[in-house]
Formats: C-alpha cells, sequence, structure tokens
C-alpha cells in the first residue's frame, strides 16, 4: 500500500485504488481473513496435529473429549507456541530469529513438516497475489511478516489465526470420528474465549517466559509418525 495526505486526509493506495484510512483498514481485515480461510491453498486438510493418533486410540470420541483436547492445545500445546511466534513478529522480533525458533519447538519431524510446508504454501500464494516476498518459513513467522504493518490490532491477528488453526482440527475430528457438524461448531464457538484469552496472554510472553507442557500431545505426535495406515500427515 502507498499511502499519501491530502487536505489533511489520510488516504492509502491500494491495488490502484485510492481509499481513506477506516477503508483500508477494513482492507486490511479482509486479506487478512482471506489468508487464514479455509480456501486459502495452504493444504491444511491434510494435517490433524497428531489428532489422529488421539483419535484412533479413542481419547478423543466425542465434542466434549475433542473441546478438552483442543483446549489444551490452545492453553499449552502447539497452538500456544504458534500464536507466540506470531506475536513475537507481528511486534517486531527478527524474524529469521523466529524462524528458527519455529524449528527448534516443533519437536518432531512430521510437526516441523507441518508448520514448514503451510508456511511454505502461505508464501508463494501471497507472492503470486502481488504480496510482500517472504523467505519460506513456518506458517506462524510467514503470516505475522506479511501481516506486519496491517492496520489490524495484533491480538485480533492472533485470535483469527488461533481461529482457523482450531477450524481445521475441528474439520478433522468431524471427518474422523465422526462428529456432526453442528457438533463440531459448537466445539468451536465454545473454545472461542480460549481464543480471546490465549492471544491476549502470548502478547505479554517473552522468550524467558515461554513454556509449554503438552506432554501426551507431542507424544502423539511423535507416535503417529509410525501408524501404518492414517488418513493425514500429522
Amino acid at each position: 500500500m502507498m499511502v499519501t495526505t491530502m487536505n489533511s486526509t489520510t488516504t492509502t493506495t491500494y491495488m490502484g485504488i485510492t481509499m481513506t484510512k477506516a477503508q483500508a483498514s477494513t482492507i486490511d481485515l479482509l486479506r487478512l481473513t482471506q489468508w487464514l480461510s479455509p480456501s486459502f491453498p495452504l493444504g491444511a486438510f491434510a494435517y490433524s496435529h497428531a489428532l489422529e493418533l488421539v483419535m484412533s486410540d479413542g481419547a478423543v470420541t466425542d465434542a466434549d473429549t475433542l473441546e478438552d483436547w483442543l483446549k489444551m492445545t490452545l492453553q499449552v500445546g502447539g497452538g500456544k507456541v504458534d500464536a507466540w511466534l506470531l506475536s513475537q513478529v507481528l511486534t517486531g522480533a527478527d524474524a529469521d530469529d523466529m524462524a528458527q525458533m519455529a524449528e527448534a519447538l516443533a519437536g518432531t519431524r512430521e510437526r516441523w513438516m507441518e508448520a514448514y510446508d503451510q508456511g511454505a504454501a502461505f508464501v508463494r500464494t501471497v507472492l503470486a497475489m502481488g504480496g510482500t516476498d517472504i523467505t519460506a518459513c513456518a506458517l506462524p513467522v510467514a503470516v505475522g511478516q506479511a501481516a506486519r504493518g496491517m492496520d489490524v490490532a495484533p491480538e485480533a491477528i492472533i485470535s483469527l489465526y488461533l481461529h482457523s488453526f482450531t477450524a481445521n482440527l475441528v474439520s478433522a475430528a468431524v471427518r474422523f470420528v465422526p462428529l456432526g457438524q453442528s457438533a463440531g461448531q459448537t466445539v468451536l464457538a465454545r473454545l472461542h474465549p480460549v481464543i480471546e484469552a490465549q492471544a491476549a496472554a502470548v502478547l505479554e510472553a517473552t522468550n524467558s517466559t515461554l513454556t509449554t507442557s503438552a506432554f501426551a500431545a507431542d507424544l502423539s505426535a511423535a507416535r503417529h509418525e509410525d501408524m501404518e495406515v492414517r488418513l493425514f500427515k500429522s
């Protein structure tokens, strides 16, 4: 976007169209929503974040157990890590450092593949749309770089990212358990307060205060690599 000031009114040019700051803010929100939409070609549907193993073991069998597992993932597991990485990039941390941190925190080969492959797909698509040229990296780091400078609050960006992350796992459970569509959407809606709280919390976290304790989920991610028959890549 190109920003100019005319007659004390700030205007922005986006794709050849001049608009007010308020209009540009709405466009930023629409761009972010598009990036985090299920239709954006990341291949997210192919990943379950180890949920497939948990469902196969019988630990997640219905809406209540799914909600518990997703809540844990958001509060102390991979969702928390992704949110923290995204928050760090949005608030000015070095993207290369965060890309290396993302790989170190992935834990397993499949977890890293899930994060990196989706990030690389995100970078390719954003660039093809005329967006920022970003080095391929883990998804939260890539989204953070692309969203820097948007007129959208960091907490809102993180919340929408976590909503997309959670919705993809709900979709996996709807297909695998199986759950009804209404049950899946109810689980997602009940997790909205968890998502909002985590988005706010990670903005206060630092390298020294970041902790995770989703040991069962991490073990499931490692065990998933040895599943002989599976529907998902992770």
